[in-house]
């Protein structure tokens, strides 16, 4: 049985809080129950409603949202109801009945230019995985049903899945022109029909699960862990945009040099690499003053 973590996360309403899943509850579907009555599906719903502080529950693909009532604050809760939601995952129960009338919404892709000009990325309105995932052949398909059938392309390189995109890289045998919008009805048609883009029991979901990632974090030493933050707050983001990412490896103090490995997009093109590299470089230096003097770039 696959094992659930939880983390809680506000919201711009100080009134909900959402606990985020490390796996998927639902397959790309959204519920919202305003009471018990309505949470009749929904065991885990009911479950909650029994709750006096509870409002509105919300599920979603991979979180549970709250809507609580004034009469508690949610620090005082908030743990607690973590706690009951994760057994309850845990358990292996029904979520949500399947004979519940689904509040389904279209899925839409479009597609967007990167830096590297072998690389299209593909963004989807719905969540896609949890954690990120890189595919360079057919061979590291296992648990990725998804980025398989991609592969069957004959122009697929690789593939880049993030949680709301997916990075194609192309073989120079064809041109965006004349393959994008098959790609675009493939992934778009794919996720409507709800199957699985990564399975759960994958092994890159499970070293990357919120509790491990958490440990690795607190196992890094103190330049470590400020380099790796301004990674994920100054970088990535712009990584993304572009699709792709950046993972943090190592920091030797000795050399004073950081070693980073980048995927989707940002692999693989020697232009963009220099480019990315080079900025990196340029920003620790400053922020680090004496304790960065090289950034290696790895390609993933």
């Amino acid at each position: 049985m696959n094992t659930y973590s939880i983390s809680i996360k506000e919201t711009t309403n100080p009134s909900i809080i959402k606990f985020e899943t490390n796996q998927f509850i639902t397959q790309h579907e959204s519920f919202e129950f305003n009471n018990i009555d309505e949470a009749k599906s929904s065991p885990i719903a009911q479950q909650l409603f029994y709750l006096p502080f509870v409002k509105k529950v919300y599920i979603s693909s991979n979180f549970i949202a709250i809507e609580k009532f004034s009469i508690v604050e949610w620090a005082d809760v908030q743990n607690e109801v973590a706690e009951q939601i994760v057994t309850y995952l845990n358990s292996g129960d029904v979520i949500v009945e399947a004979s519940e009338e689904k509040k389904k919404t279209p899925v839409t892709i479009y597609a967007e230019s990167t830096p590297n000009p072998s690389v299209l990325k593909f963004v989807a309105n719905k969540k896609l995985a949890t954690t990120t995932h890189e595919f360079t052949s057919i061979d590291d398909t296992k648990f990725a049903p998804m980025a398989a059938e991609l592969f069957h392309f004959p122009f697929v390189k690789s593939v880049f899945i993030d949680e709301n995109f997916i990075s194609i890289t192309k073989f120079d045998i064809a041109e965006w022109s004349e393959i994008t919008m098959e790609l675009r009805e493939f992934i778009r048609s794919y996720v409507e029909n709800g199957k699985t883009i990564i399975d759960p029991n994958a092994p890159e979901t499970k070293s990357k699960q919120i509790d491990q990632l958490d440990n690795d974090y607190e196992s890094r030493d103190d330049i470590s862990k400020e380099i790796i933050n301004i990674l994920e707050e100054y970088v990535k983001p712009a990584v993304a945009s572009d699709g792709g990412n950046i993972e943090f490896q190592s920091y030797d103090p000795v050399e004073k040099k950081v070693k980073v490995i980048l995927q989707g997009a940002c692999s693989g093109c020697p232009s963009s690499t220099y480019t990315l590299k080079s900025g990196i470089e340029n920003m620790l230096k400053e922020m680090m003053k004496d304790k960065v003097e090289t950034v290696e770039a790895i390609n993933g």
